[in-house]
């Protein structure tokens, strides 16, 4: 069949195989990290993070949430500075990862847009997101919009991550929580557990597997001519 494709490098064409998707399970529980976009005292995005952990937990997930706050603006600061080391650290640790957004002007808030731009697409040989497992959710101060979690889709496939298909969008966030912060009864709660369930789910299948999903004919074909190049190259000298 590969005779029939001429443009194509028959050494870096790597036929999907299912036997090469049964690996060994890991035995550790599903590591999650949870990232939220405001800095409020009362923010309705940290209760939703807050509350989706608690969901995660009880599906068997070991779970962080990283605190937003200090983090520098994108390039206001070396990636040395300590709160973007936390960050990045985080997310090389996850498998899975949860991003709450409130909508600000149609879109998500700055504070959110600014922790994904401080995890880079690669660092030398390491991907920081390729692979791991996406949910979103949002919170609206007013009627019910897809703004924000429509945004972070976009950015999860530009990460390279697994963005599960369900999400969650919390209308008139103000009236879904009590005074401590806890989410109330509602068709809105039912979802997030429906979002939690599937994260879960998506990343108990993929983890494992997520290197061969990830790898590329593109990248394998670059590699091999860089290398070719590097061999000649000595071979000149």
């Amino acid at each position: 069949m590969l005779n029939a494709l001429p443009n194509i490098d028959p050494g870096c064409i790597d036929v999907p195989d299912t036997d090469r998707m049964r690996a060994s399970p890991s035995a550790h529980r599903p590591r999650i990290l949870l990232l939220y976009g405001s800095l409020r005292e009362r923010s309705y995005s940290r209760f939703l993070t807050q509350e989706a952990e608690r969901l995660l937990n009880a599906f068997g997930a070991e779970t962080r949430i990283f605190d937003p706050t200090g983090l520098p603006l994108p390039d206001g600061a070396e990636v040395g500075h300590p709160k973007v080391q936390e960050l990045r650290e985080l997310s090389l640790w996850s498998e899975g990862q949860v991003w709450t957004s409130p909508e600000r002007h149609g879109a998500m808030s700055a504070v959110m847009k600014a922790q994904i731009d401080w995890i880079p697409l690669s660092v030398g040989a390491v991907r920081p997101t390729q692979g791991r497992t996406l949910a979103v959710m949002q919170v609206s101060g007013g009627s019910q919009s897809f703004n924000a979690v429509n945004q972070m889709r976009v950015l999860g496939r530009w990460m390279r991550m697994v963005t599960i298909p369900n999400q969650s969008s919390v209308a008139k966030a103000f009236q879904q929580f009590d005074e401590s912060g806890r989410m109330k009864p509602s068709s809105y709660y039912d979802r997030v557990v429906d979002v939690m369930e599937e994260l879960v789910k998506f990343t108990l299948l993929t983890r494992d597997v997520s290197t061969y999903l990830t790898d590329r004919y593109s990248e394998r074909k670059e590699s091999a001519e860089a290398l070719m190049e590097r061999v000649n190259l000595s071979a000149a000298t």
